[in-house]
């Protein structure tokens, strides 16, 4: 029955969780607000915080889950991708504890983590399944074989799907961050009122730099024939710009889930958390046949449940990391 400590600070969350046997006693995140003055997150002070939250989360962690530090059998971490300066504190952290208690190790990636969020709940995907992992960094369409045996078959180009919802909210003057602020105006908008183009990519790749353009422009062009275009326009040009990334993401889905004849399709990610994909999905699973498996909210977002559940089940291969180890900015599959 292994105890397992996991570790997130990829980004701007610093996170701690424990797992027992496969299942999450505890998930504490803590939040950084210091970035909403900058309009978006400063890697220099991310790492600063990371290195005031990271006890307190630990220790939040723990007590949640009524376990002791003498229990614990290892720590897992994320290794990458992130930042680094956010990385180092996560992975020095779960180094200097394991050296201390004399535990083993486990590093994890970061995306591979998302994917595997979804063996939390009780209803598991089954292999081999397909998901759609979406976040400010990544989009991409994986093909799962096992557990850590994983197939990018697409993913973008150029941007993310979540810096085209970025990119836009900036565009708009909204606050950061702006992903879920489009997410909520897109409830009380019409989502045919604008048309944004689709990006002709062939196989299942996408592309979103062309889309962030033609929305600039869109805006731009409107403005000079009305200043008050966006304030008049808020939820319709929301609801508009979201709909056009879901289709864009939900299309290449269906395509890679008939070319690959696959019926298990899961949902990861940051991006995950938007109402409209979540709900584009599920409508077009029901339509397909699909069985659609997507996070409980509080394992969309960088969260370290899903570093505690990796690392169960690493621990279970035996498959453990050395104190030589270093964060990896720009680590892949």
């Amino acid at each position: 029955m292994p105890v397992i400590l996991g570790i997130e600070s990829s980004c701007d969350d610093t996170s701690a969780s424990v797992c027992v046997d496969g299942k999450i006693l505890s998930n504490v995140i803590a939040n950084q607000t210091i970035h909403q003055a900058y309009g978006g997150v400063v890697p220099e002070l991310a790492s600063r915080v990371h290195q005031q939250n990271i006890v307190p989360a630990v220790q939040q962690a723990l007590f949640n889950a009524k376990v002791r530090k003498n229990d614990i059998d290892a720590v897992a971490f994320t290794r990458g991708p992130g930042l680094l300066g956010s990385l180092l504190v996560g992975v020095s952290f779960a180094k200097s504890f394991a050296l201390a208690k004399g535990l083993p190790i486990i590093d994890i990636n970061h995306m591979q983590a998302h994917i595997l969020a979804h063996f939390i709940a009780e209803k598991k995907p089954s292999f081999p399944f397909l998901c759609l992992t979406v976040s400010g960094g990544h989009t991409q369409i994986v093909l799962v074989k096992d557990y850590f045996d994983m197939e990018i078959v697409g993913q973008t180009l150029d941007d993310a799907a979540g810096e085209a919802m970025d990119k836009t909210s900036k565009i708009l003057g909204l606050p950061y961050p702006g992903g879920p602020l489009i997410d909520k105006y897109a409830r009380l908008g019409n989502p045919d009122a604008f048309h944004f183009p689709e990006p002709q990519i062939p196989g299942f790749d996408f592309s979103f730099s062309g889309l962030k353009t033609a929305i600039l422009y869109f805006i731009r062009d409107n403005v000079a024939l009305n200043p008050n275009f966006i304030n008049e326009n808020l939820t319709d040009i929301c609801a508009s710009v979201e709909k056009r990334i879901v289709t864009i993401l939900l299309n290449k889905l269906n395509k890679a889930a008939q070319a690959y004849g696959i019926k298990d399709i899961a949902l990861a990610g940051g991006v995950s958390a938007n109402t409209g994909l979540r709900q584009g999905l599920q409508q077009l699973g029901d339509k397909n046949g699909w069985n659609c498996f997507i996070p409980k909210m509080e394992y969309c977002t960088d969260n370290a449940a899903m570093i505690a559940i990796a690392g169960y089940y690493k621990f279970l291969k035996g498959e453990f990391a050395n104190q030589n180890i270093a964060p990896l900015a720009r680590m892949i599959f």
